[in-house]
Order: structure tokens, then sequence, then C-alpha cells
């Protein structure tokens, strides 16, 4: 169950865990791990809870299931279905997250959660979560890991660097000082190491 303990939480969550896997693994990309092809999306999930976990080990019910579903089905509304530029972007973005926040609802009601706890999902997903909300940060601290190992070097080797130093910049104020410290002790290649190291030098030093 990509690292999660079920016992902690019970068969309902179990089932959760299982009903998001199982969503998720149609995905038709795939990404490699540990040699071999395996669904992204799915994978990108197990990854998000693993991340969650290490970020904060206390990790409640619900953020655990926001996590693995953060990204649930997200192939079935590729960013060509939106316009160009970064208002068809972020638009996009929006866009999914109100999906996949519909998706999780359904799911955890197929497992029994109640209103309460799927609330919380929704709202972890649609980063709907006051600013200083410990959950919230780590949901959002997650995320960034999970980009930084897995889209990192193909979005720089398709962006100009200008504007890739500029996301980046703009995802170093958003992510906290342990999620930082992690980003930069990843195994990134030589080129997106550098690419780091020049963005965090026009703005914000590492913490």
């Amino acid at each position: 169950m990509g690292g999660v303990d079920a016992s902690r939480f019970g068969p309902r969550f179990a089932r959760a865990i299982a009903l998001i896997d199982e969503a998720n693994a149609p995905d038709p990309a795939t990404i490699v791990v540990d040699g071999r092809p395996a669904p992204r999306e799915l994978t990108h999930a197990r990854m998000m809870t693993a991340w969650v976990e290490r970020l904060r080990p206390d990790a409640g019910e619900a953020l655990l299931l926001a996590a693995r579903a953060h990204h649930v089905r997200r192939w079935e509304s590729p960013r060509a279905d939106h316009p160009a530029g970064r208002r068809g972007y972020l638009r996009w973005r929006r866009d999914l997250q109100l999906r996949h926040a519909r998706h999780a609802r359904a799911i955890l009601a197929e497992a029994g959660y109640d209103g309460e706890t799927i609330a919380r999902v929704e709202r972890l997903i649609r980063k709907e979560t006051p600013r200083r909300d410990p959950e919230g940060q780590a949901y959002e601290d997650a995320l960034t890991l999970v980009f930084v190992e897995t889209q990192l070097h193909d979005l720089a080797a398709r962006a100009d660097p200008a504007t890739m130093e500029r996301v980046l910049r703009r995802t170093w104020r958003k992510i906290s000082p342990a999620a930082r410290e992690l980003a930069l002790r990843a195994d990134l290649a030589p080129e997106d190491r550098a690419l780091l190291e020049r963005a965090l030098a026009g703005g914000d030093a590492p913490a």
C-alpha cells in the first residue's frame, strides 16, 4: 500500500486506499520505478503518501487520504483541453483540484466515510485550508517534493531557464524549511541542481 500502515485507522481506511489505487491503476502514462514502468498517477500517489508520512509521522487520516487521492485519474483532464498561456494554465489547475476532490468524495463515500472527514479531504485537495494549517502545509510540501523528484527534469528541458527560475522561486516560498532541506538533498541531475541553485540565488535563499 505504498508504505501506509492501514492498521492505524482500520479497515475503512484500507478500503479507501485500495479504491484510490484501483482508480489510478489504469493511467496510460507510465513512470519508471526500480527499472520497470508503472502507472504514473498510481506511483505519484504512493510517493505523495510517503512524503507526507516522512514530513508528519503523526499525519491524520484525512491528510493521508488526501495525499493518496491528490491527482486521482488526472489523465482524464489533459492540459491541452484548456487554453494556452498562464490564465489557461491556472484555470486547468483549478479545474483539476475540483475534479480530484469530487473523485475523492465518491471514493470515500463508497468506503463508508462520514461527511466531516470527506469535507476535510476535499479542502486539502482543493488547497482551501487556512494558511497556518500544518496539514495543509505538509500537503503542499509533499506535492513539491514529488514534483522535484519526478517532473522537474522534464519540465526544465521544455521551458526556458528564466521561466523555470521564476517557477522555482515561487514554489520555494510556499514550502516549509523541512521541505526545502529535503528538496536540496534530492538526487537531482547536475543541470537540475544548477537550475535550482540559480533560482535560489536570484530570490529566496535556502533556509
